[in-house]
């Protein structure tokens, strides 16, 4: 494998170097990338998270280095398969929803408000249209009959996920459900975020503000479908604030 080749994890190297050896040999500290070559990597993986963002994690890798404005052979050269580039994009976007639930849990005292916090914090950020596509069939049930939990279909084709009974409107995926296996929580920090995320939910559970019915995978099912992407910034930021007030309305508990 090229010595710039990333890490099993996806990143590259420790510190953002390319694993190359430097000038003390074996054991010697790696050395850091050119100006140039780290300024490519940062246009790629900006590149990567607007056109997964987009497009989904299906989107060809042609795509990424065309808005990236280099040839493919560079991305290649930074990440040798586009499993490898996917799950930084999605270990990245995973850890910065992670923070987003921590700080709403941290600093809000209320239940709901830290909820609604973290809700319109993470939709703003379009993380959620990011995410791992397994972390959004968490907690949704496995069909009768399934062994093993697994469903066939390839994970880079998902999109959005479909509400049960709701047709799919042409060119989307729907989400097959099947239970996650635990080696697949533990992937790119997926398990942290749900820990968090579960507190929220059962502080807010627990005041009675929250529907008992919501579930962790409700919730980030909503921060997914609250960000659509729009060709215009304005016209996006304002259809996701219409949309996830509705959705927030919904989740709240109604008095008997």
């Amino acid at each position: 494998m090229a010595s710039s080749a990333s890490s099993p994890s996806g990143h590259l190297g420790v510190g953002g170097t390319n694993g190359r050896m430097g000038a003390g040999g074996l054991g010697g500290r790696t050395a850091p990338l050119r100006v140039d070559a780290q300024r490519n990597l940062e246009h790629v993986l900006r590149a990567a998270r607007e056109v997964f963002g987009e497009l989904g994690y299906g989107a060809p890798m042609e795509d990424v280095a065309r808005r990236a404005r280099v040839g493919v052979g560079t991305v290649y050269r930074r990440f040798p398969s586009k499993d490898v580039l996917v799950r930084r994009i999605a270990e990245e976007e995973t850890a910065r929803l992670t923070e987003q639930a921590r700080a709403a849990l941290g600093q809000e005292e209320e239940p709901w408000s830290a909820l609604s916090r973290f809700l319109r914090t993470s939709v703003a950020s379009g993380a959620g249209r990011l995410l791992p596509p397994h972390v959004l069939r968490v907690g949704v049930d496995e069909p009768a009959g399934a062994q093993g939990g697994a469903v066939a279909g390839p994970p880079d084709e998902t999109r959005v996920p479909q509400q049960r009974g709701v047709p799919a409107p042409p060119g989307l995926r729907v989400v097959a459900p099947r239970a996650v296996p635990a080696a697949e929580l533990d992937d790119a920090g997926v398990a942290e975020l749900l820990d968090v995320v579960g507190q929220l939910v059962d502080r807010a559970r627990e005041a009675g503000e929250l529907r008992g019915d919501v579930t962790v995978a409700d919730v980030l099912l909503v921060i997914a479908t609250a960000a659509p992407a729009l060709p215009d910034p304005a016209q996006q930021s304002e259809a996701s604030a219409r949309l996830l007030e509705i959705l927030l309305d919904g989740l709240r508990s109604r008095p008997a």
